[in-house]
């Protein structure tokens, strides 16, 4: 039985990822950070599982990742933690250096002094908005990087030294520049999972209006346990070697939202341009979503588009296996369905309200 150390484990990759290994036989740990706020919700199901464990670690703190690597001494490391929003590096740029840069090394130092450089492989997660101000399209492993967001330059810095320890090292250890990977599990403030749930939310009449940022902004987007899946190959390769993750599919936010909507039976109609632009649906001529300025980055990447043919060459991996409709689909119906469910909860606590008030029941 391998055993597998994932951290970031609590996230929409953490989670998928330590679903798959434990389907696969692995032995799986992972790692949360200490909160006030419980956010184990995606991992819930996994807990009472008895090849599943959880430590307490932060990729800030370097003394608590030694005793991990240490204690778990896993044949697999999967590093997935991160502050992974765009928008919010430009608000914590510091912090976004601490986790995404220097969490990177202090993963590979760990390794490294408890002995395992030569037993353990460690798998980085990396991103496209290293591409950042592309200069190619599409991008492949070869297209130069040009970061333009803290984000993206924390992330930089972790994809060098991932190489340089690989090559000064000898160590196993390798990054996949996933581009956009999304699901029903991702987070709320993310800008797919924005547009699918104020989708459901306008739908059922629990929401009148979205906003967005550049409705242009193209990107390649897949779906994350589709993504989790090449991590795993990639750790099972023969050579540590670095892949470009994607579909080679590229889609506009505007098409993701018009989509969306579509699947909860809008028809949306676009009409104006840049910041004037509007959503509206052909049905009722209502205006459903509007651009706003809150939504711009200071500097925005615009033109994300992924070659996977290495990771298909190399790895037998199928971008395709789950199309941009479908992956929509999934979202929408998802979200639907939350929607639903919570609209049925306020319905039970309106009505109880009113039989206590009425004295029905006590």
């Amino acid at each position: 039985m391998k055993t597998a150390l994932i951290t970031g484990v609590t996230g929409q990759d953490g989670s998928f990822l330590a679903e798959l290994l434990l389907s696969k036989g692995y032995e799986v740990h992972g790692t949360i950070r200490r909160s006030s706020v419980d956010f184990r919700e995606r991992i819930s199901h996994l807990e009472s599982m008895d090849h599943f464990h959880l430590h307490y670690a932060d990729m800030t703190d370097s003394m608590s990742v030694m005793q991990v690597v240490g204690k778990v001494r896993p044949d697999e490391i999967y590093n997935l933690a991160a502050q992974s929003h765009v928008q919010v590096s430009f608000d914590s740029p510091e912090f976004t250096a601490d986790v995404d840069a220097v969490g990177v090394l202090r993963i590979l130092e760990a390794v490294r002094l408890t002995g395992l450089a030569d037993k353990c492989r460690i798998y980085q997660a990396s991103t496209s908005e290293l591409y950042g101000k592309v200069e190619e399209v599409p991008q492949n492993e070869n297209t130069p990087f040009h970061p333009y967001s803290p984000y993206a330059v924390a992330k930089l810095y972790g994809f060098w030294i991932v190489k340089e320890y690989r090559e000064a090292y000898g160590m196993f250890c390798c990054s996949g520049i996933l581009f956009n990977h999304e699901s029903e599990r991702r987070g709320e403030t993310f800008v797919t999972r924005k547009i699918t749930l104020a989708a459901a939310r306008i739908a059922q009449g629990k929401q009148d209006k979205l906003y967005l940022g550049n409705l242009s902004s193209k990107r390649d987007w897949g779906y994350a346990p589709d993504y989790v899946e090449c991590m795993w190959r990639i750790l099972q390769h023969d050579t540590p070697d670095d892949f470009v993750i994607a579909t080679g599919e590229q889609h506009t936010v505007r098409e993701f939202a018009e989509l969306a909507f579509r699947n909860v039976g809008i028809n949306l109609r676009w009409e104006g341009e840049g910041a004037d632009e509007k959503g509206v649906d052909r049905a009722t001529g209502k205006v459903l979503v509007e651009v706003s300025p809150d939504f711009y980055r200071p500097t925005d990447v615009v033109n994300l588009w992924g070659d996977p043919t290495k990771a298909r060459a190399l790895l037998g991996w199928n971008p395709q296996k789950t199309s941009f409709a479908e992956l929509v689909k999934i979202m929408t119906d998802s979200d639907m369905a939350k929607v639903a469910a919570e609209r049925a909860g306020e319905s039970v606590r309106t009505n109880l309200a009113e039989y206590l008030e009425k004295g029905i029941v006590k």
